[in-house]
């Protein structure tokens, strides 16, 4: 874990250090409410629409060692009893010796609400704390507010980017997955052995814990035949030994095509 923050603090120092001009949020970034539809049952699909300025990025919900996890604060808005995000698949990128997750020029974020009272309208009033990327990282903060029609009607947008969510395991050709672990000083360590087809040259996978309490470092991988063997070190607030809920583990594939988002990671 220290090393990874080292690696994190060194690559910001060398971004700060380079000579760039200086740029305002509303010069890389702008985003909208899309209001989106009434589902059959009874949630509402709505959707953040972001626009980067070319070359620009933003995060994934796990973002790497180096990235901004966004940070969404829901308290001012009503009639609202759950939001689930649907993330369409990141990508992945390279900087300074560093590996980040995210997006690059827009994100449609697809969100599913469900209302505590079905009868009345939704009202949105959204915070969205996220980072945004180029040559520099600058912090950046959206606000989205607005009424949610209680029909309302289908989005392009918003369906193209739900039909670019991961593939389910069973989908890709997932044969097997179990996962391995081993204490360490702190935590422990999580050994995911997964039977996949290869997803092309570059395989990347990230290993998450339920409870987003817990660190995760960047997850080590490689190919040992038919076997993508991935390993990540967990360590909880405190350090020291804890238990892991398996059936909250999501490891996600990132390679070539959609990525591949696998729930769950039971003992061999």
């Amino acid at each position: 874990m220290v090393q990874g923050m080292m690696k994190t603090v060194l690559a910001l120092t060398a971004l700060l250090a380079t000579p760039v001009h200086a740029f305002s949020q509303d010069d890389v970034l702008s985003g909208r409410l899309l209001p989106g539809w009434r589902m059959e049952n009874g949630n509402q699909m709505a959707a953040m629409d972001l626009r980067l300025s070319p070359g620009w990025k933003t995060y994934w919900r796990a973002p790497g060692e180096a990235g901004i996890p966004p940070e969404f604060d829901w308290s001012g808005s009503d009639n609202i009893k759950a939001v689930r995000f649907h993330w369409p698949s990141p990508s992945v990128f390279h900087s300074n010796g560093l590996q980040t997750v995210g997006y690059h020029d827009a994100l449609v974020l697809p969100v599913e609400i469900t209302p505590k009272d079905p009868s009345r309208p939704v009202t949105v009033r959204l915070r969205v704390d996220l980072g945004v990327c180029n040559d520099i990282c600058m912090p950046a903060e959206l606000s989205f507010s607005g009424q949610l029609p209680a029909a309302g009607k289908p989005d392009a947008a918003i369906r193209a980017a739900l039909a670019d969510q991961p593939r389910r395991g069973a989908d890709a050709g997932l044969k097997a997955i179990s996962c391995t672990v081993a204490p360490i000083a702190d935590g422990l360590r999580l050994t995911a052995r997964i039977d996949l087809p290869k997803r092309g040259p570059e395989e990347v996978v990230v290993i998450e814990n339920g409870d987003r309490s817990v660190w995760v470092s960047e997850a080590d991988t490689e190919r040992q035949g038919a076997l993508l063997v991935s390993s990540a070190d967990m360590v909880p607030p405190g350090g020291g030994a804890f238990a892991l809920d398996r059936k909250g583990v999501t490891v996600t594939v990132l390679g070539e095509g959609r990525a591949v988002e696998i729930a769950g990671c039971p003992a061999p």
